[in-house]
């Protein structure tokens, strides 16, 4: 009776197995194996999967703006500028800082067409 019983327990062992294995095993039709599919296009879209612009002084926008740093706000720099005006510097990873400000830190930036911060300067040279 033991060798029954331990036949029919690896057989459902074997069943289980085989089923979660074939369960795993889908296949996909070719037609829907585009970027988007496979998550891939997710990826190249976003800005941190775009080619990195190496810009030198020369070359950086003429858009510039000059301020002290009121808050740190994540991806961003709040600043008030020399006219009073409070603005928003969002960056991320595509953007060249030279070293991260603090708070009361005046600060450079370079700024793109979508008003996101290309490069970042530190003004203050206590070096904190």
């Amino acid at each position: 009776m033991m060798p029954t019983r331990a036949t029919s327990r690896q057989a459902w062992w074997t069943l289980a197995l085989l089923i979660l294995a074939t369960g795993c095993a889908q296949t996909v039709p070719h037609k829907d194996v585009s970027q988007e599919y496979l998550g891939l296009g997710i990826v190249s879209g976003t800005l941190g999967a775009q080619k990195r612009s190496e810009l030198s002084i020369g070359e950086l926008p003429s858009s510039s703006v000059v301020g002290q740093v009121l808050a740190l706000e994540g991806a961003a720099y709040l600043i008030r500028d020399n006219h009073g005006r409070e603005l928003r510097i969002p960056h991320d990873e595509n953007t060249r800082i030279d070293r991260p400000a603090h708070v009361g830190d005046h600060i450079q930036s370079w700024l793109d067409d979508q008003s996101r911060a290309v490069l970042i300067r530190n003004l203050d040279g206590d070096g904190r």
